[in-house]
């Protein structure tokens, strides 16, 4: 049977967007927020992803404890993510456990944020941060983020600084909460077999009574320019480097483009960078990605090299990329092409993954986009609407930041 959608609007303002399969064995609920680090204040970032632990340490109604034994008992697989521009909390069940996983949802986005487990947890952000300091390729990344957009809220880290979280007070984070994290900034993604009215009755009746919230997003115009900058740690015997280089948003139909370039350029496996630079053991990871970011987006450069080896592999690393702007082919970028469209059809064949890509787009561009819409976009994508994506995105201009060995320093 052919997938319906359905749309819902409560008189709170919570949207609600459903793709309901009929064939399907599985349901799977998640509710999506517009914020991200790129939504708070230097005071207090780092505080969306507190947030998201804070959520599972319980409501009035439930403990910590309670919140993952009611998951284990509903068989769900469930998870949370936060991201620069959204955080997500969702669930895959069977279909008759589709009341409790709304209702356990919706206890999850109405924390108790108790300061015994605010105190508690910051201490596991906190290890959190040290852990990640250790990955040389999230120090590039967080460094890469900040040079490149500046002043621009998404050079804000997800994860926070350490003096960040260490002075961050219960009250902020409460503050925070209530200020975007409501009807109005919100939308219930729902897909698989499922009931509609069924489902708009339920949110109605677990999430009817929240307050709407008008939490608009800061969009001023990113400043790039060209620079680079280089960071050393006496640890390190590998070189990590990276650049960065506008590129479509979030709400651009070139982002298909994006994504087809990207792979020719740079994918893990059969790519340009990969037969120039990995394959003849120049480097030993070479990619080439792309970002869609809300209001402008990102491609990406990122080389794990011998010391010796880096500034060689970035030459050619982007000696490729000039190429690619006169000589593609129409066989690797029809490669590409099918490679990612078997991506989309396998995400798109269970409930988790076309919740996850609605409830993602619903935030991004209050749209609904079916997998037959985004196959039709992806297969129009040819040898000159990628050659016009370069026109449009020279790949200039581009920060580049590395880290590697040397004296200690930042």
């Amino acid at each position: 049977m052919p997938l319906k959608f359905h749309y819902k609007q409560l008189p709170n303002g919570l949207d609600i967007v459903a793709e309901e399969n009929a064939d399907s064995h599985s349901f799977a609920a998640g509710l999506f927020v517009k914020t991200g680090s790129r939504d708070e204040d230097a005071p207090i970032n780092g505080v969306s992803h507190f947030l998201e632990h804070m959520m599972f340490k319980g409501s009035d109604k439930y403990t910590w404890e309670d919140v993952n034994r009611i998951f284990d008992e509903l068989g769900a697989r469930y998870n949370a993510f936060t991201s620069q521009e959204m955080t997500a909390y969702y669930a895959n069940v069977l279909p008759e456990f589709t009341e409790r996983t709304i209702e356990h949802l919706a206890h999850l986005l109405r924390p108790s944020l108790r300061q015994s487990d605010f105190d508690t947890e910051k201490k596991v952000i906190l290890e959190e941060i040290a852990m990640y300091l250790d990955d040389p390729g999230h120090r590039v990344y967080e460094k890469l983020m900040d040079v490149h957009f500046g002043n621009h809220p998404l050079s804000m880290s997800i994860l926070g600084a350490a003096e960040s979280i260490q002075k961050l007070k219960r009250d902020q984070m409460a503050e925070y909460f209530t200020r975007r994290y409501g009807p109005g900034n919100m939308v219930m993604a729902v897909t698989g077999r499922l009931d509609f009215d069924e489902i708009v009755k339920l949110a109605e009746k677990y999430m009817g009574s929240w307050p709407r919230v008008d939490a608009p997003r800061h969009q001023p115009e990113p400043m790039y320019k060209p620079q680079q900058i280089a960071m050393t740690d006496p640890k390190l015997n590998r070189m990590y480097t990276m650049g960065m280089t506008p590129g479509p948003s979030a709400q651009d139909d070139r982002r298909f483009a994006a994504r087809v370039l990207a792979d020719v350029i740079g994918d893990s496996d059969g790519s340009r960078f990969y037969w120039a630079l990995v394959d003849n053991a120049i480097a030993e990871d070479a990619d080439f990605g792309f970002y869609p970011h809300d209001a402008c987006g990102s491609f990406y450069i990122s080389l794990t090299t011998d010391p010796d080896r880096t500034q060689e592999a970035l030459d050619i690393a982007l000696k490729e990329l000039n190429k690619a702007k006169n000589d593609l082919n129409e066989d690797e970028v029809e490669r590409a092409k099918n490679k990612i469209a078997s991506s989309l059809v396998l995400q798109g064949e269970v409930p988790l993954g076309r919740m996850r890509s609605i409830g993602g787009q619903w935030i991004y561009n209050k749209e609904y986009r079916s997998l037959e819409m985004d196959m039709e976009t992806l297969m129009k994508v040819n040898r000159q609407s990628l050659q016009q994506l370069m026109r449009d995105y020279p790949f200039d201009p581009m920060t580049i930041v590395s880290l590697g060995p040397g004296e200690a320093k930042e």
